[in-house]
């Protein structure tokens, strides 16, 4: 199965994720996700024997528990987009306050899976809501003016578990699982 670590947006947030995504609906080539699998990705893991989710789970269990580690607030807003604006492949909303615990919780992450066998990404972490990707650059002027002149904003969450998390790929897109939800304390 593949996998990866994340923290899921309340519904609450999905609205205003869709009006967000409504400002960049005239960039052609720009294909929005779906508001209702909206997360933030801690650590991407690839394809995973399912006889191993055990021990992954054992793994988030121990990261959570870290000492610095406790339930605390996101709060979403403002627009970016990876790799840099002039060549978009991802737009996405960012992490306005929290990010030092959510940074924190990532790091625990990567420590724990790390001996695993899962390797960290080799660039560095950027707290994100991915809410469309780039097929091609045809609308990409438009997605530049807005990612320059909006800095919306979403709205809060409480962070209060981590979530091991199956991604299924469909024609229609990744479809996304929850394996094992893991509390913070």
């Amino acid at each position: 199965m593949r996998c990866f670590v994340s923290l899921d947006l309340p519904e609450p947030l999905h609205d205003p994720i869709r009006e967000i995504q409504a400002t960049l609906e005239p960039a052609a080539g720009l294909r929005a996700t779906d508001p209702t699998q909206a997360h933030v990705t801690l650590q991407f893991l690839g394809e995973v024997a399912t006889d191993r989710s055990d021990t992954i789970i054992s793994a988030l269990e121990r990261a959570v528990a870290h000492p610095n580690i406790e339930p605390f607030e996101l709060r979403f807003g403002g627009l970016g987009v990876f790799p840099t604006l002039e060549y978009i492949s991802v737009v996405w909303i960012g992490v306005e306050r929290g990010v030092t615990a959510v940074e924190a919780l990532h790091e625990a992450v990567v420590d724990e899976l790390h001996p695993l066998g899962f390797e960290p990404d080799d660039h560095g972490f950027t707290p994100h809501v991915t809410i469309g990707r780039m097929d091609h650059g045809g609308g990409k002027s438009h997605v530049q003016s807005v990612v320059t002149e909006q800095s919306p904003t979403v709205g809060s969450m409480s962070v209060t578990d981590v979530r091991l998390t199956e991604s299924v790929l469909t024609a229609d897109g990744p479809r996304y699982r929850t394996v094992e939800s893991i509390p913070l304390e």
